[in-house]
């Protein structure tokens, strides 16, 4: 309510005075002259209160008059009315005086009421903002928020803050004849301080051969970069920058094996060109079967990859894959949209992202460091790579005419024949020729695996000792 109401609202028990005095009501019957013998009562009884009733001090002061001496018995009692009329006394001839007088009794009973509104609003606005009601004020000046806020570890922006100046922007460029050259823009990011790169094969992939390469960090810094080595089939490489600048800080790794779906995502990457761009979600599923190229084989990368919703779009290959920790859980390596396959350049991103476990890129990142070559293990058997939903058949043949079944490789070793359905690998069910490399790709050379097949209708298991072929050849 605003004090302007406040100050024009009367009180309901006191009338309004009116503006033109009404008709005079018939004047009361004077009391009988006391006797003698009758006590005169204390006082003249009293008017109805009202401001009235104050006195108007005299424009000039004068000598007080000598006290008046009571009246004698029998001399009249009430004394005669004042001369100014009593509010609510019936009025005099001349009718000018009172409405003058009341006029002056209204404004003084509104600008009254105006000065107790506006005196009780000024208190209620300053014991508001004292907090006098005897609670604390939770009222907070703009210009103290900026100081008193604090983001929590743990938060999108606080470890996107934290990760941010360890990921990188890569421009490769395929060094063409005559000035032209193809190439585009990926991520990777800081592996050691030595100024190794762990980012995606395909991102450097045209740059290999007599290419360029360069590095920009979030700061605006850029570096020249050469290739370490490259693994076409995991879809991993290794950059080292020429000229590496101190201080680099490696993105923690984390473990890819204890991810469980539901867990928080954070995705850093350059999308479309767009630089330094963070986005969120979920791990969707885990161990999910992806072939990042046709599906055909030849240049085609498979992993047991990391699904998640986080958007990834072409340019964010290559950079990591974070948990609410901030540590790196996989190497965003490819997208599934409308109307396409899985692969490594997509119209954009429908929710369905899929990342490189970081156990398995940490592990071929150490064996391209070491030695500049992939080291891949095998099972020593030739697979069909077209059929999905019924296992992986073990193909009459292998390339070339040569047999599909390595001899005395592991598949061999472990009983396996041209014509047997691989349907189980360790504990994870196989529908496809993709599903089972990407699952083998999981392991190590020499770790002991046991596959369930089916041959003849019969379903029988057996042990099979990882083999191991070294480079893309």
């Amino acid at each position: 309510m605003s004090t302007e109401n406040e100050g024009t609202a009367v009180p309901a028990d006191h009338p309004a005075a009116p503006s033109t005095p009404s008709t005079p009501a018939t004047p009361p019957t004077p009391p009988t002259t006391p006797s003698a013998s009758t006590p005169a009562p204390a006082s003249a009884p009293e008017p109805t209160p009202a401001p009235a009733q104050e006195p108007t001090p005299a424009p000039t002061p004068e000598p007080a008059p000598a006290p008046v001496p009571a009246p004698a018995a029998g001399a009249g009692w009430p004394p005669p009315p004042p001369t100014v009329p009593a509010w609510g006394a019936p009025l005099p001839p001349a009718p000018a005086a009172p409405r003058r007088r009341t006029g002056g009794l209204v404004a003084a009973v509104l600008v009254a009421a105006l000065v107790a509104g506006g005196i009780g609003g000024g208190i209620g606005y300053w014991a508001a903002q004292r907090g006098d009601d005897g609670v604390s004020s939770t009222t907070v000046s703009s210009g103290e928020a900026p100081a008193s806020f604090k983001r929590e570890p743990g938060t999108v922006a606080a470890v996107a803050a934290k990760a941010l100046p360890s990921v990188v922007t890569i421009q490769a460029k395929s060094g063409g004849s005559q000035g032209e050259s193809e190439g585009g823009t990926g991520t990777g990011f800081v592996y050691d301080q030595e100024g190794h790169i762990v980012t995606n094969n395909h991102v450097v992939a045209s740059a290999a051969d007599g290419g360029t390469l360069s590095v920009t960090f979030p700061d605006g810094k850029s570096y020249d970069a050469e290739v370490v080595g490259r693994a076409e089939g995991y879809d991993v490489a290794v950059l080292k920058l020429t000229n590496a600048p101190k201080g680099l800080k490696p993105l923690p790794l984390g473990d890819s094996e204890k991810v469980a779906v539901g867990d928080s995502t954070i995705a850093i990457g350059a999308p479309f060109g767009l630089s330094n761009t963070v986005t969120t979600g979920i791990i969707s599923a885990k161990n999910r079967p992806v072939a990042s190229g046709d599906g055909s084989g030849g240049s085609n990368s498979y992993m047991s990859a990391l699904q998640t919703d986080a958007s990834i779009n072409p340019g964010n290959s290559g950079g990591p894959l974070l948990d609410a920790s901030g540590a790196v859980i996989g190497i965003n390596s490819a997208i599934q949209s409308t109307g396409s396959g899985f692969g490594q350049s997509q119209a954009g991103s429908i929710g369905l992202g899929f990342a490189i476990p970081v156990n398995q890129a940490k592990n071929v990142a150490q064996q391209l460091i070491r030695t500049g070559k992939p080291v891949y293990p095998v099972i020593g058997a030739t697979v069909n790579m077209q059929e999905q939903g019924e296992g992986a058949t073990i193909a009459s043949q292998g390339s070339g005419g040569t047999p599909s079944v390595t001899p005395d490789g592991p598949a061999a070793k472990a009983g396996l024949k041209a014509g047997d359905v691989i349907t189980g690998f360790g504990d994870h069910q196989i529908d496809s020729g993709p599903s089972l490399i990407s699952e083998i790709w999981t392991h190590k050379p020499g770790d002991q695996v046991e596959i369930t097949y089916e041959r003849d209708g019969k379903t029988s298991t057996a042990t099979v000792t990882l083999g191991e072929r070294t480079g893309d050849s």
